[in-house]
């Protein structure tokens, strides 16, 4: 009996389960933000921009105080206006009023390779209506390959929150710390690959991916000049 005992009472012990990864959120106070579609400019057709768009808003859920618009509703407004995505500055100012929203993360994928190990850029921006104005790096204004149109800030105040830009490229140490410690929050070590499921699943590097930068966005405001570190950052 007492053996039995001893076996049920080892066999009760576990691991406890860690917290899923909260994302801080100091300085934009409880708020509500869309999300738009993705923009693709990275060459490849190996993934579905507003799928991936969907898979930003449900990392999106992790941070602390914000209220999700989903994709569908964006796109919903895009489709009435005959757009396909955001094309300037006063435009994603203009989705938030129509959507009852503080703010809307844009972003662009402006690079893409998935085969093992694979590599991901991100450029993205936050718009609304609190926080503090700036202006800087713009997906937006990459998929027009050029500037933005000076006569869109003139008319109407530029309200950029933050912005983030990196390319997270597996072959670097450095991706791959910030890797195993996201996949043992999320708990892949129930997984035959481990902490390496981050890396040889598409969906979830993508995740990993929209995490990082989700926190990036959050992690201080524009005016700090914080830019998110690139390949060697």
């Amino acid at each position: 009996m007492a053996t039995a005992c001893l076996i049920l009472a080892s066999g009760c012990q576990s691991t406890p389960k860690q917290p899923a990864p909260r994302i801080a959120n100091y300085w934009l106070g409880p708020v509500t933000i869309a999300v738009a579609p993705a923009v693709n400019l990275s060459g490849s057709n190996d993934f579905d921009p507003a799928r991936f768009a969907d898979l930003m808003a449900g990392e999106l859920s992790y941070a602390d105080g914000v209220s999700i618009i989903p994709v569908s509703r964006v796109m919903g407004v895009l489709g009435a206006q005959g757009a396909e995505g955001v094309e300037s500055p006063s435009h994603a100012l203009e989705l938030t009023r129509l959507l009852g929203a503080d703010a809307i993360l844009v972003f662009a994928v402006i690079e893409y390779d998935p085969y093992d190990p694979p590599s991901l850029g991100i450029s993205a921006q936050l718009y609304g209506t609190k926080g503090r104005t700036g202006g800087g790096i713009d997906p937006v204004a990459l998929s027009r390959q050029g500037g933005l149109d000076e006569s869109d800030g003139a008319e109407r105040p530029r309200r950029l929150l933050s912005q983030t830009q990196r390319i997270y490229d597996a072959t670097h140490q450095d991706i791959v710390e910030e890797v195993k410690t996201f996949a043992a929050l999320r708990g892949a070590d129930g997984s035959p690959y481990g902490w390496r499921r981050y890396v040889v699943s598409q969906q979830d590097y993508i995740r990993f991916c929209c995490h990082a930068t989700i926190r990036a966005l959050f992690d201080s405001p524009l005016e700090s000049g914080r830019v998110g570190r690139g390949r060697d950052g």
